[in-house]
């Protein structure tokens, strides 16, 4: 029983700055301490969830509030156009090139690329979508080099 009492604790007020520190666990709360260390993950989570539901709280807004300055930046960054579509707009002569291009790019198996390939003929194909700008543009310059029209969008 006393290896429970000095394991570290599992509740807010333990202030762990990566050392070793322990807490006792007060009397009052020992038993449901030790229930609330036989479940399982799943469970814990469970209860979390029903915990922040019936007292209207959320173990995760600090989480949140982090988080939200780095989302006002990705809406920065896109609104500069750092991601882009890449369309095949023509194939050239060099159709088979075009193919290996495709494939490499989009992860597909041979006839999904070729039928991609193939539909570029009768108009605009979408290769890759939300590609980072260089990302955009060495896949265009692969493109172009196998024989391909290609545009950014």
């Amino acid at each position: 029983m006393a290896e429970k009492e000095t394991k570290p604790a599992h509740n807010a007020s333990h202030s762990d700055a990566g050392g070793e520190e322990t807490q006792e666990v007060p009397e009052k709360f020992k038993s449901l301490v030790e229930s609330v260390e036989k479940l399982s993950v799943l469970e814990l989570s469970e209860l979390v969830k029903v915990l922040e539901k019936k007292f209207g709280v959320s173990a995760a807004a600090p989480v949140a509030l982090a988080v939200a300055p780095a989302s006002a930046e990705a809406t920065a960054d896109e609104e500069e156009k750092s991601s882009f579509t890449v369309q095949l707009t023509g194939v050239g002569e060099k159709k088979i090139e075009v193919i290996k291009v495709v494939r490499d790019a989009t992860q597909k198996g041979l006839k999904e690329a070729k039928d991609l390939v193939d539909a570029a003929t009768s108009g605009p194909q979408v290769i890759k979508e939300e590609a980072p700008k260089e990302e955009a543009e060495d896949l265009k310059k692969k493109l172009e080099a196998a024989g391909a029209t290609v545009e950014l969008k």
